[in-house]
């Protein structure tokens, strides 16, 4: 007999599909449309109507899913054939250890980092924050059901905003093998990155796990929060999301104020 939480799982594994089909067939889309079109007004009004839905269309379409079935997801980032912005060029020492510091408005995380065994990942946030890029952001997705994490990096602070580059994915067997139902822990605690569901597209946003969630090993994890910035997150998980969902904005907001990024 199937429980419940093997049926929740089993749901979250579908939408989860369902969800990479559509993000896929959308890119797709896109690319034929700017191949096709050319870069007139019309077509960028086009494309931009196209990549809306891509980045948002998804969730509400199936909103009436179980909120266990989330996933932490990042806008469609260019692949590296069409990437206008190449990968930081490594500048990080990969035998030293790394931390980035978080100052937010709901207290300050320190993340120790994996630079060993996540070098382009550290080397991509060192030289982001570097510049400034997450200063002055916002935390913009909560999740409370199904997944426990918050998930922060995008400097337009909705969802949809990247560097405009992408890295690979590391790591990824670091949490074990997978169980029956496709899925491996990540801890609370830890600090893993978003993507479009497709290998090799993370950017910036990332997600800081604050109870421990189920998800597919697809998510480069890359760090863990120290124990102060575990509670702050926590706390913020605890006034919930925006309008009572289990999927949304922060009630309590989250604003990165400085994140600095330095050997250990």
């Amino acid at each position: 007999m199937v429980s419940s939480d093997q049926r929740r799982r089993q749901l979250a594994r579908e939408k989860f599909e369902r969800q990479q089909q559509r993000r896929e067939e959308a890119r797709r889309r896109t690319r034929r449309l700017t191949a096709i079109i050319g870069s007139s007004v019309a077509v960028v009004a086009v494309i931009a109507a196209g990549s809306y839905f891509f980045l948002d269309g998804d969730d509400s379409k199936d909103s009436a899913d179980a909120a266990a079935s989330a996933s932490p997801s990042a806008p469609p980032s260019p692949s590296a054939s069409e990437s206008k912005t190449p990968e930081p060029a490594m500048a990080i020492d990969k035998k030293a250890a790394y931390a980035m510091s978080l100052k937010t408005s709901q207290g300050d995380i320190r993340i120790a980092m994996e630079a060993a065994k996540t070098p382009h990942t550290v080397n991509s946030f060192k030289a982001l924050a570097d510049k400034g890029y997450f200063d002055g952001t916002k935390c913009h997705r909560l999740t409370t059901e199904g997944i426990f994490v918050l998930q922060c990096g995008d400097p337009k602070g909705d969802g949809t905003g990247g560097p405009g580059y992408t890295i690979p994915d590391e790591n990824l067997t670091a949490l074990g093998k997978p169980g029956d139902d496709g899925s491996v822990t990540y801890p609370a605690g830890s600090v893993a990155m978003a993507n479009t569901g497709q290998p090799g597209t993370g950017g910036s946003q990332f997600f800081l796990v604050y109870k421990d969630t189920k998800l597919p090993p697809s998510y480069t994890p890359f760090g863990t929060m120290d124990d102060a910035g575990l509670k702050a997150v926590k706390k913020v998980a605890e006034a919930g999301v925006n309008g009572g969902a289990g999927d949304g904005a922060p009630k309590k907001a989250v604003t990165v104020e400085k994140a600095t990024v330095g050997k250990d």
